[in-house]
């Protein structure tokens, strides 16, 4: 519990009463008058009107579809998550379940993901991408002097702009403009991102405040115009003066959609392969018919809010990560059974952490850093990035130090996943932070089963002396690697490295009797900017 009060920001914690309420209602207006801003501000503009010069750009490319297939999805955890309940440090457990004796976890309810740490096995659902070295936990994802207002940091994370700097403008509303400034006037012919439910996000603004995605308060709305390619019904109207006004009215809103017709036809040439539940399945379901339809939008922005756990954590938090879990687990099985798995790359990011000691409602106030989690084929393993903050060496507020600054993750995930150029990059975000390892690579990646003739190859056979071939295809002659990698993304043996003629060949890889160890294992095949992986098992 927390002992020194007086230097937690004024406002950040259930015990500041009336500042506190002040705060969130602060928040919650803001949500309310951005939701209308971004649901008119989106339509509007892509309605056409003016703005700026024309160039190509690696992302107009993008955009278009002709460089690859990838999206990205960001899941918001609106309110702060507890990044000590969700990714556990059981490395130093006795400090956390002591000052945690109420909302802290037991050993025997969590799912040991390494020696260190460990998932909630309320979030069992995560563990199979986990296994499938499809899940990566960046630790202690945050920034200096850590603002505790939910409108403030959420605009800072947004916005990846300094504690002590306002911009209105968003890291993903830059890309989109610093790479496609032709938007308005020449647009493209889907959305460049898609948000739903954006809870006052400034993340796709142009530096005027305006979104350039488009945008929905609610996934209903996207629903009704993806299914019949209008927002607003036209046809079941009053038989009256009014009702001839209202569907004009109707009528003219419609017309300004300029997307309806291509997220109709992603809509309706798709469906879902699997059941998905409450809210931020809803969402979830929705992004992947639009990625299963290929529209080809590249960004998109997803939400679930009640992270704000003041008060009865212990019933709260795990309701909200187990739908976080087992939503993204179905989301990644639906795109699967539509063979687009590979092109999606999921993180999710939250305004702050909560602290280490618990309040005495039962709940944890506002924090600082908190892991960020991501999900995809395309990490190339699973694994930790980054240092986890220590448990005892706190700030002056008593909350955890943040190891990795947050932008160092969008940094990598731009250039190594969205491929921009690194100085694109530098100057999307204003300055240049450190890329980290997240097993990202800007090459195409398939585990589908291509054309042949078209594209590498690669099919793992069990051989029963024990060993395991590998029989891959080259579309042209040229310099390949092929290498063993375990689901950490480290290499175990590289097999075959050089020039090699087109066509087909093979290469043995012989476990000895004891190395490796019984487990997942990937075998990934470069050549060029083409690369193609495959799994496979030991068991001993």
């Amino acid at each position: 519990m927390c002992n020194d009060h007086k230097k937690k920001r004024y406002g950040s914690a259930l015990e500041h009463g009336a500042a506190h309420e002040q705060d969130h209602n602060k928040w919650s207006r803001r949500s309310f008058l951005k939701n209308l801003g971004l649901a008119t501000g989106g339509a509007t503009m892509l309605g056409g009107l003016p703005i700026k010069a024309l160039g190509l750009s690696p992302l107009t490319a993008l955009l278009s579809g002709g460089i690859e297939e990838r999206a990205l999805v960001i899941i918001r955890l609106a309110g702060g998550n507890d990044g000590l309940n969700t990714i556990v440090p059981i490395y130093d457990y006795s400090t956390y379940i002591n000052n945690r004796p109420t909302v802290g976890l037991p050993q025997n309810q969590l799912i040991n993901l390494s020696d260190a740490f460990a998932m909630p096995q309320f979030m069992q659902g995560l563990n199979p991408l986990w296994q499938e070295g499809q899940m990566k936990v960046v630790h202690g994802a945050g920034y200096p002097e850590q603002n505790l207002s939910h409108f403030r940091s959420s605009d800072i994370w947004d916005s990846a702009s300094d504690y002590n700097v306002v911009d209105d403008s968003g890291w993903l509303g830059r890309f989109i403009l610093n790479q496609y400034p032709n938007l308005m006037n020449d647009p493209p012919t889907v959305p460049p991102a898609i948000q739903i439910g954006n809870y006052g996000s400034i993340l796709f603004n142009d530096e005027g405040g305006s979104s350039l995605a488009y945008s929905v308060t609610e996934p209903e709305e996207l629903e009704q115009l993806a299914q019949s390619g209008q927002l607003y019904d036209t046809v079941n109207l009053p038989d009256c003066y009014f009702g001839e006004q209202l569907g004009f009215v109707r009528a003219v809103t419609n017309s300004t959609f300029r997307y309806a017709e291509a997220i109709s036809d992603a809509y309706n040439g798709s469906s879902n392969s699997v059941e998905y539940e409450g809210d931020l399945g809803y969402q979830l379901s929705l992004v992947a018919r639009m990625v299963k339809g290929n529209l080809g939008t590249k960004l998109y922005l997803v939400s679930i809010a009640g992270f704000d756990t003041h008060a009865e954590q212990e019933g709260l938090h795990p309701i909200l990560m187990n739908e976080v879990a087992t939503q993204v687990k179905a989301f990644f099985d639906d795109l699967g059974a539509g063979g687009r798995a590979q092109d999606v790359l999921c993180m999710t990011v939250s305004e702050f952490g909560r602290r280490l000691d618990e309040n005495a409602s039962g709940g944890t106030d506002h924090g600082a850093a908190a892991p960020m989690l991501l999900f995809g084929p395309g990490l190339n393993g699973n694994g930790f990035v980054g240092a986890h903050p220590s448990l005892t060496d706190l700030d002056e507020a008593e909350n955890l130090i943040h190891t990795t600054d947050f932008r160092q993750v969008y940094a990598t995930v731009l250039e190594n996943w969205l491929c921009l150029d690194p100085a694109e990059v530098d100057e999307v975000l204003g300055n240049n932070f450190n890329r980290l390892d997240l097993g990202l690579d800007c090459i195409a990646t398939s585990t589908s089963s291509p054309a042949p003739g078209s594209r590498l190859q690669a099919e793992i056979r069990y051989q029963d002396d024990g060993s395991i071939a590998i029989q891959y295809y080259l579309p042209d002659a040229g310099n390949i690697q092929l290498q063993v990698l375990d689901m950490m993304g480290r290499p175990v043996e590289t097999l075959a490295s050089g020039y090699q003629l087109f066509g087909n060949h093979q290469a043995v890889f012989r476990p000895s009797r004891r190395l490796p160890a019984s487990g997942m294992y990937v075998v990934l095949l470069r050549m060029g900017n083409q690369a193609v992986s495959e799994k496979f098992a030991i068991v001993r």
